[in-house]
């Protein structure tokens, strides 16, 4: 698997590069507010556009990884707190027995 990332990255990277050779000296006029205009050449515009469509999303990415493994461990614990409340050992099933409280001697005789 981790071959076929990294020839992923590659064939990415290869098709970067062959744009800015091809294309690295076009520039592009971007129209900005109140007159303003900015000159970009063209690659790096477009690896600027792809950036900022990127991140959000590789943001959003790993805050919902983030949520899931906090939510995994919860889990866990609570898993294993119910493995310990399991392994106690039971009562016992008979009745409990009632402790007799000691006698004391009564006279002989009338107890009036």
């Amino acid at each position: 698997m981790r071959f076929l990332k990294v020839l992923f990255w590659l064939l990415l990277g290869g098709l970067v590069a062959g744009f800015v050779i091809y294309n690295g000296d076009e520039r592009v006029n971007v129209h900005l507010w109140s007159g303003l205009i900015a000159d970009f050449s063209l690659p790096l515009l477009l690896i600027l556009v792809f950036l900022a469509g990127l991140l959000p999303v590789l943001l959003a990415y790993h805050a919902l990884r983030w949520r899931m493994r906090q939510r995994i461990t919860g889990l866990e614990r609570a898993l294993n707190d119910l493995r310990a409340i399991n392994a106690m050992p039971e009562p016992p099933a008979g009745p409990m027995p009632v402790p007799i409280p000691p006698q004391t001697a009564l006279p002989l005789g009338d107890p009036l």
